[in-house]
């Protein structure tokens, strides 16, 4: 329960990094309790943690996709030094659930977003609420985002979401090609909040609803909410935290 793991994707690439930690941590004689490497991309990431919800394990990701935002970056020589001076930081997930057309419930959970898109040609026409306050009473967009700090700088920022700061206790509603009211740029809320989207037209404009990668189709109300049970425990590089990387965009969007 307790030994190392290492969990990697096969492509070529993860394979092989995977090979040269196995040398690496042999010929260091390293071990650190409740550990697990990742290796692959932010998906295989975002993959792995959901499969591992209910343990108390420590995730380091090391990346050999495109992009790699959760991840660490690999450095051969400076594998086994990066992973003993590695700083934690623990994330809670988004949890899903809704109530699709046949009145059936489906949860899921979500690690960087909860984007609700429209399913068909007709725009989506959906209502809003935080709790029981409307935040907004009708909009007709492609869909809406609701975003964790931790996903903010992923779709969330390609629909000009905003970049949260990963300890800001807040949750990012965003608007995806909003039509009517077309100057709503979206709502931030407090983590504790629950958001409640509706579909208003199910028959004439379905919608489905995406937790990360999991679609639910013909959604009627999709409830979002943070769930505290879940503790994602992410280890990162001294010099790379993800409130670094963060902050890195927050300060790339102003200045572009």
């Amino acid at each position: 329960m307790n030994k190392l793991q290492i969990i990697s994707d096969n492509t070529k690439k993860s394979l092989k990094i995977r090979n040269i930690i196995i040398k690496k941590i042999k010929s260091n004689s390293f071990y650190l309790k409740n550990l697990t490497i990742v290796i692959g991309g932010d998906g295989f990431m975002l993959q792995t943690l959901k499969k591992n919800k209910q343990s108390k394990k420590n995730f380091y990701g090391i990346n050999s996709g495109n992009y790699g935002f959760l991840m660490n970056k690999f450095s051969s020589k400076n594998i086994i030094k990066n992973l003993s001076k590695s700083n934690m930081v623990s994330i809670s997930p988004l949890e899903m659930i809704v109530k699709n057309k046949n009145n059936q419930i489906k949860k899921s959970i979500a690690i960087n977003e909860v984007s609700v898109l429209r399913q068909s040609r007709q725009a989506a026409s959906i209502s809003i609420k935080q709790g029981s306050r409307q935040i907004i009473k009708k909009l007709v967009s492609d869909g809406v985002l609701v975003s964790t700090p931790a996903g903010s700088t992923a779709y969330n920022l390609s629909v000009h979401g905003p970049i949260l700061s990963l300890h800001s206790k807040k949750l990012s509603i965003s608007p995806i090609s909003a039509f009517r009211p077309r100057r709503w740029k979206g709502k931030v809320v407090n983590d504790k909040a629950k958001i409640v989207i509706t579909n208003l037209n199910p028959s004439k404009r379905p919608i489905s609803a995406v937790a990360d990668n999991l679609e639910v189709r013909n959604a009627k109300s999709i409830t979002v909410k943070t769930n505290n049970r879940i503790k994602f425990n992410l280890l990162y590089d001294k010099n790379r935290s993800l409130q670094k990387k963060i902050k890195i965009e927050q300060l790339r969007k102003e200045t572009s």
